[in-house]
């Protein structure tokens, strides 16, 4: 499964660059909104700023799932994950400039369908950089 969670983050970062999105500056490397997920994450999405999102797979029915959303910059973003076409989250963090805002959601086993999910990030604005991560801990 390690094997497939690794296929699972390469997905992330790819949508992310079609997107539009860069991978984050050296800095971000040692200063990242929020640290890699560990073995329980599905999606890690290290650094983007401005409108982005994600689309991935291999979400288990089985465990509980939790979003968490991380941004600084001034402004705010909103969030809204789906499973299998239908919202289960959606809530909204502060990104204030200088420090870092989190904002997370845990959903318990069974509210995200088995397969694939996406998650939409609407920031208020291009200077706003967020990370997230989903993690289904065991």
């Amino acid at each position: 499964m390690n094997g497939m969670r690794k296929a699972l983050l390469v997905t992330a970062v790819t949508v992310c660059a079609l997107a539009g999105g860069t991978v984050g500056p050296a800095a971000a490397v040692t200063d990242p909104l929020l640290p890699h997920p560990g073995p329980d994450g599905l999606v890690w999405v290290e650094e983007h700023s401005g409108d982005g999102g994600v689309a991935s797979g291999g979400a288990w029915d089985r465990l509980p799932t939790v979003l968490t959303v991380a941004c600084e910059g001034g402004g705010d973003v909103q969030v809204t994950m789906q499973s299998q076409g239908t919202e289960v989250a959606a809530f909204s963090v502060a990104c204030p400039a200088g420090a870092a805002g989190t904002g997370s959601v845990a959903m318990e086993a069974g509210v995200v369908r088995p397969g694939s999910f996406t998650i939409s990030v609407d920031a208020s604005s291009q200077n706003v950089r967020w990370s997230l991560t989903v993690t289904q801990p065991e």
